[in-house]
């Protein structure tokens, strides 16, 4: 079956399904449901289930309350019967995830891939995934500078959504937007995936930088090189220009750089204040962690040059320590900007 096979629905309809309960699952089901949709939010854990079914809140994300249109549910089959499903499952538990759906997953539900990295081992994109394990579900991919504390409470908040299919892509993002929820819609899938897989392991950095007290103007200088390895890395990839400068690429990563309630800067903050890379974090899921040493083979399967990225991944593997990992970023050969 090819892409122009599949079903794609005209209008998309009011039942969403939300599969993860994590903070940002949690965020995604209240501004769906803000957008005018009754919303399935599946939960692996019963037990979490039940608790948010009792208190209409999520220990995952504290102080927000869910929206009376969201129903808690313990059934991935019950999530997954909706006309739209967004998978909001740490990037490394995507292809767990997708297995479980194409049993239960009607033909021709999109399905949103949420999360946001690059599968270690076997160097496959989010959509790749999705494509491999669901092929009679078109897939899309949702990134950009949020954070699920803001989105929740409803502060405003701009994203992209990408799909081949640019009539699918388009549908998806009107039925998302809402008053403080923006959507901008995209063909370019890769170059989505790309900002916002790589903007995590830079980050790490620039948290790094940040705990190890080196100043604003190090910072500053890990955003704009990282950056330039970021659309090294794109181009190599076939991403477009333009995608990432905008929102999924260069705004991800100047929020995610530039703040310690993204779990990538704060766990390169530990790093940076000396705690080991097995316990810096205090055991949070920062998605960059696992995707960096991917991150980086690919890059060098393709002949690009990406050393903050590969001083991240030096430093999580304990290969070397932040002062050694600082030092050799700063040492580098002098070069022309570019």
């Amino acid at each position: 079956m090819t892409s122009g096979d599949i079903p794609t629905p005209a209008k998309l309809s009011r039942l969403i399904g939300v599969l993860g309960a994590g903070a940002w699952g949690v965020a995604l089901a209240n501004t769906s449901a803000r957008a005018g949709h009754d919303v399935a939010l599946w939960a692996r854990d019963p037990v979490q289930v039940e608790e948010m079914r009792k208190s209409g809140e999520s220990r995952r994300l504290p102080g927000a309350r869910l929206d009376p249109r969201v129903r808690p549910v313990a059934s991935l089959a019950s999530a997954a019967s909706a006309d739209l499903v967004l998978a909001v499952v740490p990037a490394q538990a995507m292809d767990e995830l997708a297995g479980r759906l194409a049993e239960c997953l009607p033909p021709g539900v999109p399905v949103v891939v949420c999360c946001k990295g690059i599968e270690r081992g076997a160097g496959r994109f989010m959509s790749e995934i999705a494509a491999a394990r669901l092929p009679r579900n078109q897939a899309a991919v949702l990134s950009g500078p949020s954070f699920a504390a803001d989105v929740s409470r409803g502060l405003p908040t701009a994203v992209t959504l990408a799909a081949h299919d640019e009539d699918l892509a388009r549908d998806i993002a009107t039925a998302m937007t809402s008053p403080a929820f923006r959507l901008y819609h995209s063909t370019d899938v890769r170059g989505v995936e790309i900002g916002g897989a790589a903007k995590n392991v830079l980050a790490i950095a620039c948290g790094a930088a940040q705990g190890r007290g080196l100043g604003a103007s190090a910072v500053a200088a890990l955003v704009a090189r990282g950056f330039a390895e970021l659309r090294r890395f794109g181009a190599a990839w076939g991403a477009r220009p333009e995608t990432l400068m905008g929102l999924s690429g260069l705004g991800d990563l100047v929020l995610t750089c530039g703040s310690a309630q993204s779990r990538n800067f704060a766990l390169g903050l530990a790093l940076g204040r000396g705690e080991p890379p097995g316990l810096a974090g205090g055991g949070k899921l920062a998605e960059g962690a696992a995707t960096a040493p991917i991150l980086v083979e690919m890059a060098r399967l393709r002949g690009v040059d990406m050393p903050i990225s590969s001083t991240v991944a030096a430093l999580l593997a304990g290969q070397t320590s932040i002062d050694e990992a600082m030092e050799a970023l700063m040492t580098r050969p002098t070069r022309a900007e570019g």
